[in-house]
């Protein structure tokens, strides 16, 4: 059993079980993980937290910057899917998958619905020198540390102009992959395949993808020969062809193998 508000000392903790796998008894995809927190805080007479769903881009590529994003939505959002009541922002969130599974179109048209809709959306963007002072696990945890901060003052901003209480604002950090994030002050849940059982997660997962590649299309046109607004800075065949021709760049990742290589050589 896991304490997720078990640094609140107004509230005794809500426990939750999160198992590595699908509970396809209970519910399915993107609104599995919502879904288990809703049934664990009304068994236990808690409130339902307010979830903050983070996901990166970027840890592979050989240049650009990796970035991280935090989305929270509305509370009856979440009480809305798990109970499978149909409202036109469901609709909207059911859209919602792991961003890898999305074409850029699709990616593309769900931004501004997921902007529109959320009560705060956050990006964090570690930079190729921020990856080489910190190496590239540490650089991500920044940046998501960086987009849970910016989503949490949005958030609390919204919610002040919709004259809700901020001070009792429960928060709950759902984050994709096996590992928690160091150093976060906030409850928190590493869940795998996030992007595939949180819909918080996935719009995360759309906002950290649609913004990374935004800016590896700006770096293209700086950088015109290597390619980046296709291949995105990861080792593609192209890209190890244009820097033996070229070398490298000021926004290549100087201590990743293939770079240190060239460098070195």
């Amino acid at each position: 059993m896991r304490d997720l508000f078990s640094d609140s000392s107004h509230r005794p903790p809500l426990s939750l079980d999160v198992p590595s796998y699908k509970i396809e008894r209970d519910i399915k995809g993107l609104q599995e993980l919502e879904f288990l927190i809703s049934s664990s805080a009304h068994k236990q007479s808690l409130p339902y937290p307010f979830i903050f769903g983070v996901d990166e881009a970027g840890r592979g590529p050989w240049a650009g910057p990796v970035v991280a994003a935090a989305v929270m939505f509305p509370l009856e959002f979440s009480t809305e899917l798990a109970c499978g009541k149909q409202t036109a922002q469901t609709k909207i969130l059911a859209q919602l998958n792991d961003s890898k599974k999305l074409s850029e179109a699709q990616r593309l048209a769900l931004i501004k619905p997921i902007c529109r809709l959320a009560l705060g959306v956050g990006v964090g963007i570690a930079g190729p020198r921020k990856i080489e002072e910190l190496n590239i696990a540490q650089a991500n945890y920044w940046a998501m540390r960086t987009a849970i901060s910016k989503a949490l003052k949005q958030a609390q901003k919204t919610l002040a102009q919709q004259e809700q209480c901020t001070r009792l604002l429960t928060p709950l950090v759902l984050v994709d992959g096996s590992h928690k994030i160091p150093q976060l002050s906030m409850p928190q849940e590493a869940i795998v395949k996030g992007d595939q059982r949180s819909y918080h997660i996935a719009a995360a997962s759309i906002v950290a993808k649609v913004t990374r590649d935004k800016i590896m299309q700006a770096a293209d046109r700086h950088f015109p020969d290597y390619g980046f607004a296709q291949h995105k800075g990861y080792g593609t065949k192209a890209h190890q062809i244009a820097l033996q021709k070229k070398g490298i760049c000021e926004i290549h990742r100087r201590n990743y193998k293939p770079i240190k290589a060239l460098l070195e050589s």
